[in-house]
């Protein structure tokens, strides 16, 4: 299966994960923990992203509003309600689901490019909502003052250092979730709607209760990365519901693996790197950029784990053959 945690090989999956873990002992100053803070986020959110598109295959140009929502509801509930982060950040989760079933039920009527259209026209619409309800949100200028999470005994999360685990744990989690769910029944409903929707319905498969359970889990993961986000940043604007920040979650798949479990963790924290490296380049940045991204979508269609995958199972394929070879000549 290329959704296991296998794909990397266990080794490799440990060796992610600890090298997060001692990452803030190895960075150079605070900034790089912030970053990678951020790529934590990014990468549970585009974890959400992968499951209704890489998965189920259905292209959500609205991805990003769904984190903008998250963001907003728990900068609200914290700003103008008065609420503790934990509660208001599961509220974020439950409300962006909720919205999210609800605009489903409508967006998953539709089929292939025109349910695209219409995801990013909701995006338009929410990033519209965003700016011009000044009474509520703050129009361009944003919600400032969003206090961090509260702590647990010695942790203080208005410290970095706190934050950046905080959010390792959560894209842990996250990723646990995600791999239970693609490796159970679901998720291989999900898989067979995206090969061949027709031929699903044809074996009895509710493609549009199964389309829709997909599309209200991905948003939950946007939300759940949206209320973090405001709770580490502590700041949210209208810019998180912007299409361009979704094409962003998108290239992430892309480079790493559309489909695959560590697909979207592996490419957001390659790009985002690579965008910060270019920062010297700020005025040349896309220019680079850009042929470097033609450049693996042309030699890596599958992405670079897909590529690990392919070649790994090659060599699997060669084995067998090599052994009834030895076996003939004895």
């Amino acid at each position: 299966m290329m959704n296991k945690f296998s794909l990397l090989g266990k080794g490799g999956a440990s060796l992610f994960f600890l090298l997060c873990l001692f990452f803030p002992l190895l960075a150079n100053n605070q900034y790089q923990v912030a970053l990678m803070t951020n790529i934590f986020i990014l990468a549970l959110a585009t974890l959400g992203l992968n499951l209704i598109t890489g998965y189920t295959g259905q292209l959500n140009l609205a991805h990003g509003s769904f984190m903008a929502i998250g963001a907003y509801t728990v900068a609200l509930l914290m700003v103008k309600g008065g609420w503790p982060f934990w509660p208001a950040l599961l509220v974020a989760v439950l409300f962006t689901g909720m919205l999210g079933a609800l605009l489903g039920t409508v967006a998953l009527r539709l089929k292939d490019h025109y349910f695209a259209i219409f995801t990013m026209s909701l995006g338009v619409i929410i990033l519209l909502i965003l700016e011009k309800w000044d009474s509520l949100t703050e129009g361009h200028n944003g919600i400032f003052g969003i206090e961090p999470p509260e702590g647990f005994g010695l942790i203080d999360f208005h410290q970095i250092l706190p934050q950046y685990y905080l959010a390792l744990v959560m894209l842990l989690i996250g990723l646990l979730v995600m791999w239970r769910i693609t490796l159970s029944l679901l998720g291989r409903t999900f898989i067979a709607i995206r090969n061949s929707e027709p031929l699903a319905q044809a074996i009895g498969i509710n493609t549009m209760r199964a389309k829709l359970l997909s599309f209200t889990l991905s948003t939950c993961y946007g939300g759940l990365a949206g209320g973090l986000y405001s709770g580490i940043v502590r700041f949210v604007d209208p810019s998180l519901a912007n299409i361009a920040f979704t094409f962003d979650m998108i290239t992430f798949m892309l480079v790493g693996g559309i489909g695959l479990l560590f697909g979207p963790i592996v490419g957001c924290v390659l790009l985002m790197w690579l965008v910060q490296s270019l920062q010297f380049l700020q005025e040349y940045r896309m220019l680079i950029f850009g042929p470097i991204l033609i450049i693996l979508v042309i030699y890596f269609p599958h992405g670079l784990m897909g590529y690990l995958h392919l070649r790994r199972m090659r060599r699997l394929t060669r084995q067998p053959s090599s052994n009834a070879t030895a076996t003939t000549k004895v």
